[in-house]
């Protein structure tokens, strides 16, 4: 968690624009931790609906560039933190930027704000404006007309944000991670100074306290400076990854770059050229005057590589709990939020599985939750069998383990080569595999009711590869889903159909003495 320096009077309220996006997501709830009351402007607000904190903000809908829409969202607020850039690379973007600032600048004058905070980007020293590339130079030319609005303003100024889920963060994770050998653009040797999204979270979060004679640019940083080959080089560390082979070359163009950003990872290409033309020219904090206003608690600002290990161990334990289940409760301001991008957090690969059961659920569940051990896994044998000897091969646990109990499932029990993660009695059993894998996998299986004594049998196996190797893994097992993991759907409905017609008993049995010919009962498709 951020830690705050100060906590807000009883009544100040704060309007966040762009709450929807990367960092005013993670902003709203810290504010709300820091004792402020906070109002979120949103074109639409029903896409706030999913974040955790919708319930705690008041909510208008607006727009920066409607004044009429401005007026009502900033009436009674104290500070108003302007989040808002465009990403496109269309022709009218800076245009579009300038006249948004520009209102906001003015209606937050008329109605007597005390601050504006504002977060844009580091732009290289003694570059004129004319050689930034454009999303820069439309950042510089936004934090001054706030900070001639005649209201005092904070403009923060940032290189390369590290967060899971952060574009940054991501487009560094997947070229890293998906290419032992690169050939890359020239800008890899370019200096750079990342900065952890946590310490961008706190200085937003203090600058609200600034007095009112503070009108300026910060800069804000990490305490490590590097070139983007060494972040690459850092991460690949930081994640245990084989040391990468990287081949600079001068010829590809920003746009070019982005293309291949495009094609290599899931951030797309619209988004990469902006990011890959940031990288063109050093981009290095100046000044540290921040601390100043916001002092730095002890281990902040955050290094790179604790950054980076900080993101990783969000992803890798966020995924289950932030994508798979949105009841529970992100542990930090860097972890994936359900409204990130899709590409966000890392690819994940599904294969799902539904049947109708006719057979109330209570009759799947306890098929279900009897799975594994002496009862076997419902589908195709053999394949269980050689999946578990390969694993003991390369030193892995196979499905020797067996289970527990027999009938019963608790968290933490090992069930032959996965382990029990959750478990929501008579609904949900998800399973987390602890065989040799180049990535992490799991095993959801779900009893739905659906209808008078009937239900649904839902079913996911999904997969985070790791590297190369993980992708190259899914890709040669895709073919024998159909097999397994539909057979395996068809059978537990069969099994709890015949248990719920002929009472308690071998449900395993009979539906291994069933026909078992798998075919496919459902779609493997990349969650990215």
């Amino acid at each position: 968690m951020v830690t705050h320096t100060r906590t807000a009077s009883t009544g100040e309220r704060c309007l966040v624009t762009g709450p929807g996006g990367y960092i005013g997501g993670r902003l709203v709830p810290e504010l709300l931790d820091a004792g402020y009351t906070v109002r979120c402007l949103a074109r639409t607000p029903a896409n706030l609906r999913e974040h955790l904190w919708a319930d705690r903000v008041d909510v208008v809908c607006g727009d920066v560039t409607d004044a009429d829409s401005l007026r009502p969202a900033l009436r009674d607020v104290r500070v108003a933190y302007y989040l808002v850039h465009s990403m496109s690379s269309g022709r009218d973007f800076e245009e579009t930027d300038r006249r948004a600032a520009r209102v906001f600048a003015a209606e937050a004058r008329a109605a007597g704000i005390r601050r504006i905070v504002y977060l844009g980007g580091l732009t290289p020293a003694g570059i004129p404006d004319e050689e930034l590339s454009p999303h820069l130079r439309s950042r510089a030319e936004v934090g001054r007309i706030l900070l001639a609005s005649g209201v005092p303003t904070t403009v923060l100024r940032a290189a390369v944000v590290i967060g899971s889920g952060s574009a940054s963060f991501e487009m560094l994770r997947y070229l890293t991670e998906r290419l032992p050998v690169m050939v890359t653009p020239s800008w890899v040797g370019t200096r750079v100074q990342p900065i952890a999204v946590r310490d961008v979270l706190r200085y937003l979060v203090g600058s609200a306290a600034m007095p009112a004679d503070v009108s300026r640019t910060f800069d804000i940083g990490g305490p490590d400076i590097l070139t983007y080959r060494q972040m690459m080089e850092c991460y690949a560390t930081v994640a245990r990854l084989p040391r990468r082979l990287i081949l600079p070359v001068p010829m590809l163009t920003p746009r070019l770059s982005s293309l291949w950003i495009g094609l290599v990872t899931p951030v797309p290409a619209a988004l990469a050229r902006p990011l890959a033309e940031s990288l063109r020219c050093e981009v290095v904090c100046a000044e540290h005057d921040i601390a100043e206003h916001v002092p730095d608690a002890s281990g902040s600002p955050v290094p790179f590589d604790r950054a980076l290990a900080l993101a990783l161990q969000r992803v890798r334990d966020a995924q289950v709990v932030t994508r798979w289940s949105s009841a529970a409760l992100p542990g930090a301001p860097s972890d994936p939020l359900p409204t990130d991008p899709g590409w966000a957090g890392g690819s994940l690969y599904a294969d799902e599985r539904e049947r109708e059961v006719a057979a109330g659920p209570e009759a799947l569940w306890r098929v279900i939750e009897g799975i594994g051990g002496e009862n076997g896994w419902y589908s195709f044998p053999l394949a269980w069998a050689v999946r578990g000897w390969l694993d003991r091969l390369v030193g892995g646990v196979g499905l020797r383990r067996g289970r527990r109990d027999a009938a019963r499932l608790r968290v933490g029990d090992a069930l032959d080569f996965w382990r029990v993660e959750e478990i929501e009695r008579g609904s949900l059993l998800r399973l987390r595999a602890e065989m040799r894998l180049p990535g992490l996998a799991w095993l959801e299986m779900r009893a739905e009711k659906d209808g008078v004594g009937r239900s649904r049998y839902r079913q996911r196996a999904l997969f985070n590869p790791r590297g190369l190797a993980g992708q190259l893994y899914w890709w040669s097992v895709a073919p024998l889903h159909a097999v397994v993991f539909g057979g395996m759907a068809r059978r537990i409905a069969r099994a709890a159909e015949q248990s719920a017609g002929a009472g308690d008993g071998d449900a395993r049995g009979r539906a291994a003495a069933a026909d078992g010919t798998a075919t496919g009962d459902g779609v493997g498709r990349p969650h990215t």
